[in-house]
């Protein structure tokens, strides 16, 4: 029966990729992945999947191609590049990004497909890396129901719920939007974790008791159990987070909106980048809260922090400060009235970057959210 199915091609096979394109493989589909780091695609190989040494290559014969990369320039090369997806793909041939991307660069994606006689849509997922080992994902297609039927049995393989908003970019607007819903909930929980911990309250039962009332969150659930035993490994790393919360806050800038709990977050989990944390689970965004021992157990080291933060700057994201007056490193175009956090209701110059958690800095073993005003 295999010979029947569609062809299948997977670009992209880290955290999140392998499973997904395992139950591709796992469902008959003939299966060819690439991934930049070809170690990481051996596990699918040598359960029958064919490798190919470029982009283009697995793209070339295959009747539908899945992309799950880092970020959004990643997905742009990919496409649109001379040797890309575009090019190298057959015509007929269905394109589907998963990656959580710009709605904008989605649009553009999409129309350029349909130029050169192929289809594309976006389709970034959640459920995090537990959803996609046991195929229960949640595919968010800027598509509409119509539009992924041809790949529908293909989608249903790894995911248990499939949302169609109706037009390209739509998808990934749909997912930053549940981004944003994320990075307060990760706020949430790790303001919640700290003040029980302060108060001397048993935080497993805490976190048992905020699950059984109307404070439940997914992040409560999943991630706070691994906070509380030191599992830092990522199921979605820091890295990826700020990127998504970039965008989310980059889409709130352009339509003139405030996004304050997105800000905020961006704003620690941007600290946390700085300490080191950029690849640790975002369950890791606690640490920021603990004692620097703990910190430096997991892996960071607040001096890299306060070493970047000796200049008289107004912003003070710990990274490289050029000319925009930001330098946040994590490719958002800042306008001349721009300040590091993206700019959302600060006002006189009074407001620091993150939120004002750092004060005048992280001395003698205290965290960034620790211990105010003493």
């Amino acid at each position: 029966m295999a010979d029947t199915k569609q062809r299948v091609a997977f670009i992209g096979t880290g955290i999140m990729g392998a499973p997904i394109a395992g139950h591709i493989l796992d469902a008959g589909y003939p299966l060819t992945v690439y991934n930049r780091t070809k170690a990481k695609a051996d596990g699918l190989v040598e359960r029958g999947a064919v490798w190919a040494p470029s982009v283009a290559d697995a793209a070339r014969e295959a009747d539908v191609i899945f992309t799950m990369v880092g970020f959004p320039e990643d997905v742009e090369e990919i496409y649109l590049a001379g040797d890309g997806l575009l090019s190298s793909s057959k015509p007929g041939a269905v394109l589907i990004d998963l990656t959580t991307s710009s709605p904008s660069l989605a649009r553009d994606i999409a129309g350029a497909a349909q130029v050169e006689g192929r289809m594309a849509f976006d389709c970034p997922v959640t459920g995090g890396e537990s959803g996609a080992i046991a195929g229960t994902l949640t595919a968010i297609a800027g598509a509409t129901e119509h539009d992924i039927e041809p790949v529908r049995a293909l989608l249903e393989t790894f995911s248990s719920r499939i949302c169609c908003f109706g037009g390209a970019g739509k998808g990934q607007a749909a997912k930053l939007a549940n981004q944003v819903a994320l990075a307060a909930s990760m706020v949430g929980m790790a303001d919640a974790l700290s003040l029980a911990q302060q108060e001397g309250l048993d935080l497993e039962q805490t976190r048992e008791m905020i699950m059984a009332g109307t404070g439940a969150s997914g992040a409560m659930d999943t991630l706070a159990p691994k906070a509380l035993v030191g599992d830092w490994k990522p199921g979605f790393m820091v890295q990826h987070f700020i990127k998504d919360l970039g965008l989310a806050l980059q889409e709130a800038e352009e339509r003139e909106i405030a996004l304050p709990g997105a800000d905020t977050a961006f704003a620690l989990y941007d600290m946390l980048d700085a300490i080191g944390g950029g690849r640790l689970g975002t369950q890791a965004i606690t640490l920021l809260y603990q004692e620097e021992s703990e910190a430096v157990a997991a892996g960071l080291d607040w001096s890299l922090y306060t070493s970047q933060h000796e200049h008289d700057d107004e912003c003070g994201c710990g990274h490289d400060h050029g000319d925009d007056g930001c330098g946040c490193g994590h490719h958002h175009d800042h306008g001349d009235d721009h300040e590091c956090c993206h700019g959302h209701g600060h006002e006189d110059g009074d407001h620091e970057c993150c939120h004002g958690h750092h004060g005048e800095g992280h001395a003698h073993g205290e965290g960034c959210c620790h211990h105010h005003g003493e």
